[in-house]
This record gives C-alpha cells, sequence and structure tokens, in this order.
C-alpha cells in the first residue's frame, strides 16, 4: 500500500464513527503491518493476485503469529501456569478464572482467541457438590464474559462427544442467553453419542443456530487430536494453522479461453503460485518473526510448533463450474455434468496439495491440508467453499445432503453445509436427528441447523443477530466486529434466500 492511501485509510479509522475503541486499535494495528514489505512474493502468484483469483485473505504483510491457535487447554488445567502464575485449579471457579485468563493472552489473526477448548470436558471434573442451578449461574456467567469481551464470531467453544452433566448444562445455558458468542461445534459420535443428547443439541440449535455439528468418527484420526476453531476449522490441538491463502474458481475460470486450458493451463499454475506464496508467508513466521521463539504457549507446552499445518482453500467451486459449463446452462448440484466437472476440478486441486513439499508441516505429513473456504464478506459472486449457490439448492433436503458429501471428503481441515428449517422442526427433534444420522452415515463432515426466523443465524459459519445488522446498517456502533462482515456477506450472498427445510 503506498504512503498516501495508508495515511488516507488510516485518517478514516481513526475518524470512524462505526468502531469501537478495540475495533479501532485493531484495525491501525493491520495498517502498521501492511506498511512493511518484509515477504519475496513468487511470480505466480503475483499474476493471479492481481485479478483476485489467488487470495492472501488480508493476513497482513508481515506474518508475526499464527492464524489460528490451538491450545492444548486440558494439559493447562492440569499444570497451570509459571507465566501467567496460574496453578491448577481446585474448583469451578478457578477453573473459570483460569480459562479466561488464558483466553486473553492466545492470539490469532483475529487478535482473540478463536479456539476456547472443549469447554464441557474442562469444566466437567468441578461440578461435584454444586446444583444444577449454582453451575448454570456461573456457567452463564462464564459465557457472557466471552460474548462480551472477546466478542468475535470467530471464538469457538466445543462440546461432546461424551455425554457429560457439563454438556447438558451449557446447552440449556446456551438456549437461555441466546449469545452469538461463542460459536459452539458438538462433536457427534454415532456410535456412543446418545441421542437425547443430540436431540437436546438439536433444540438448541433450532432456536439459538448453536450448535453446528461435526462428525466426530470422520474428524478423529485427521491427527492425534483436534478442536474445531473460528467458523468450522478442524485443526490439531497443541497446534494449529500457520496461514490460510485461497484459490478462487470463478475468478480463475474468467480468465480461460476454455474448460481444458483453465484444467491443464490456468489452473495448475495458480496452485503453484499459491503454493508457493504460503511457503514464503510460513518461512517469515517460522524464522524470522519470533513467535514461536519467545511465545509462552511454546515454552509451556500449551503448543507445539511441530503441531502447525495450514490451510489451502478453495471458494466458489460452484459459480467456477456455473461459469464454465455457462453455454450449456448445465448447473452444479442439479446436473450430473457439472457436478462431474467439478469433482474433476477438486481432484486436480487435492492432487497438488497431497504431493507439494511444504516445509513446517509434520503434523500433517509435509503437506498442505485443504480447506473450505467461507468467503470474504467482500465476495461477489463466489460462494462459500463448495457449497451449492442460494438458489439453486436441490428440492430434495436427502438430495443436497448427498451432494455435499461428494465434496466433503476432500477437505480434512473442514466443509460444512447450513440448513435453515422450519419452525415445525421443533417439535420434532428426532427427526432432525435422523436426517443428520443419514447425511453423516454418506460422509457428510459437519453440519448447521437454525430456525429460519430466529434472530441468531449463520453467515458463512459464524453467528450473528439480524437486529445488530440492523443496528450496524443504521450507523450504531455494535460490540461484536464480525457484524461489520456479517452485513454485506448477509446481503451479497442473499443469505435470507436460503432454501428453508422442513424434517421432511
Amino acid at each position: 500500500m503506498d504512503k498516501e492511501r495508508l495515511a488516507k485509510a488510516t485518517y478514516d479509522i481513526l475518524t470512524s464513527k462505526q468502531l469501537t475503541y478495540r475495533q479501532k486499535l485493531i484495525q491501525l494495528a493491520r495498517q502498521a503491518e501492511d506498511s512493511l514489505d518484509v515477504l519475496d512474493i513468487p511470480e505466480k502468484f503475483e499474476k493471479y493476485f492481481k485479478t483476485r483469483a489467488l487470495c492472501d485473505m488480508n493476513e497482513g504483510s508481515a506474518p508475526y503469529r499464527p492464524r489460528y491457535v490451538m491450545v492444548d487447554f486440558e494439559r493447562f488445567m492440569k499444570q497451570g501456569s509459571r507465566f501467567l502464575k496460574i496453578t491448577p485449579p481446585k474448583n469451578l471457579d478457578e477453573a473459570i478464572f483460569a480459562l479466561l485468563t488464558l483466553y486473553y493472552h492466545i492470539p490469532s489473526i483475529t487478535t482473540m482467541p478463536v479456539y476456547i477448548g472443549n469447554v464441557d470436558t474442562l469444566l466437567n471434573p468441578f461440578l461435584d457438590g454444586l446444583s444444577d442451578e449454582e453451575v448454570k449461574n456461573k456457567f452463564k456467567l462464564f459465557l457472557n464474559y466471552i460474548d462480551r469481551t472477546i466478542a468475535d464470531g470467530y471464538c469457538h467453544a466445543n462440546l461432546g462427544p461424551t455425554d457429560l452433566r457439563a454438556t447438558r448444562l451449557f446447552l440449556e445455558c446456551e438456549q437461555e442467553l441466546q449469545n452469538a458468542v461463542p460459536n459452539i461445534t458438538i462433536k457427534y459420535d454415532l456410535e456412543n453419542t446418545p441421542d437425547e443428547l443430540m436431540e437436546k443439541a438439536i433444540l438448541c440449535a433450532l432456536n439459538c443456530a448453536n450448535p453446528a455439528i461435526a462428525n466426530h468418527q470422520l474428524h478423529k484420526n485427521t491427527y492425534w487430536d483436534y478442536g474445531v476453531s473460528s467458523c468450522y476449522n478442524i485443526l490439531p490441538l497443541r497446534g494449529g494453522s500457520y496461514i490460510l491463502s485461497r484459490v478462487v474458481i470463478p475468478r480463475l475460470a474468467k480468465m480461460a479461453d476454455s474448460t481444458e486450458q483453465f484444467l491443464n493451463e490456468i489452473l495448475p499454475e495458480a496452485l503453484l503460485g499459491l503454493g508457493q506464496y504460503m511457503d514464503e508467508r510460513i518461512r517469515f513466521l517460522v524464522d524470522k518473526s519470533g513467535f514461536f521463539q519467545s511465545s509462552f504457549l511454546v515454552k509451556e507446552g500449551l503448543i507445539e510448533r511441530e503441531n502447525f499445518t495450514a490451510m489451502f482453500g478453495v471458494a466458489g467451486l460452484c459459480d467456477g463450474v456455473n461459469y464454465l459449463m455457462r453455454e450449456s446452462g448445465k448447473r452444479y448440484g442439479n446436473d450430473p455434468e457439472a457436478d462431474d466437472l467439478a469433482e474433476k476440478i477438486m481432484k486436480i486441486i487435492s492432487d497438488f496439495a497431497a504431493s507439494y513439499p511444504a516445509k513446517y508441516c509434520e503434523v500433517s505429513g509435509g503437506h498442505y491440508l485443504l480447506h473450505a473456504q467461507a468467503g470474504l464478506s467482500t465476495d461477489t459472486g463466489v460462494t462459500s467453499g463448495v457449497r451449492i449457490v442460494v438458489g439453486d439448492e436441490p428440492d430434495s433436503l436427502y438430495a443436497h445432503l448427498r451432494h455435499s458429501a461428494r465434496f466433503h471428503k476432500f477437505f480434512p481441515t473442514g466443509c460444512s453445509d447450513i440448513f435453515p428449517f422450519e419452525e415445525t422442526a421443533k417439535r420434532n427433534p428426532a427427526a432432525v436427528l435422523d436426517i443428520i444420522k443419514g447425511a453423516f452415515l454418506e460422509g457428510d463432515k459437519y453440519l448447521a441447523i437454525y430456525q429460519s426466523d430466529s434472530d441468531l443465524v449463520r453467515i458463512t459459519g459464524y453467528l450473528v443477530k439480524r437486529s445488530d445488522i440492523e443496528k450496524y446498517d443504521q450507523g450504531e456502533v455494535v460490540l461484536q466486529d464480525t457484524i461489520q462482515n456479517g452485513s454485506s456477506n448477509y446481503k451479497l450472498n442473499r443469505l435470507n434466500q436460503r432454501k428453508v427445510r422442513t424434517n421432511e
């Protein structure tokens, strides 16, 4: 960014009447980072970056912290922290204090933690001797503190797959509070998680869009252990992801004279450019930034550099296929030929990621891992990941779920679909659970549901309140910075027009 543009952007942030003090602070820090020029940008990346077909996800010009950090909270609870002067907690108050203190010191691309642990597993050992009402009062304070201080929709808590007293009480608290933060995922093990717990989770999700549901059986063997962070990023515990960069399929497709040129020339060259760019960002982060050499999280064994990988993002598969098949009129999600072309594209991308050598990615076998990237607030004509564009969804929910499973298989670090349900679905959560069971048996990895007329709505993977979007659009200051992204994304991608489902 040249000095004149940098100065104007900085001034606009300083004088904004729609940003809180903290939001200004974060954006001003980004301006300082972007004033540096420390990366050796590969020529192939630069070529496609200019057309926005390759994207750095606005991660900044000088990476000095990993994008997503997945702290080993169980180890922290057992050993405490010398740096933070915290001893292992002995009761629920001490456990909550310890976690909230550590959260403040966990970095990420958002400056705030994107993963706050399997909170039911972490806190369940401290519930003995307390009534349900006493526990819920403390849990509500815990959740409200996160909602009011982290205040970012990318903050993510996990529940399950074990049926614990804390799991059920957290679900009850969430349904009563109706908070947008933290985003929550429940890990669902088809063989071991009881139906009664999952029906409770489904009713909670239909009321407040939380939790989303992860297919535990498909994720549990990806790494030594995993957590779900941010929108729906499946990453190794005691590690995380250095970066997330992406290829934007429709923008690449529009550079091609034919489908054959796209498949054989443009796509392979762009993938190589993205891989080389990711190499350069990680080189600077690991070798130059000093993060892994100085962080107390590393020194105390709460994260390990060897447990970090990087996400090779894919966005807009639907729109790219529809563009390439525009003369035939065949559409992704509705025509076999279009879906076959989509799978061919994904096979090329998957094969590249599996063969391209990635330094410092030991946990993923020395390679980058694919992620179905959910989009940016400024994207137009770029459908999240491998989802079907709003308006083209198959009439049959089961056909839609089978289609999703066909493409979820390519993405070890996360792929999801979102389904609004009619209000009547709450009368029969067992039927919704049957749908989810069938979807997971087909190979779907991650699903989110919500009630179509709820104030809480999922954007690409995170939650916002429609009422907060309205306030922001009217020029009011709002607490959560994800409202700013959610407002434009909600409109650009016509998310209010998602097909509403019954439980059929």
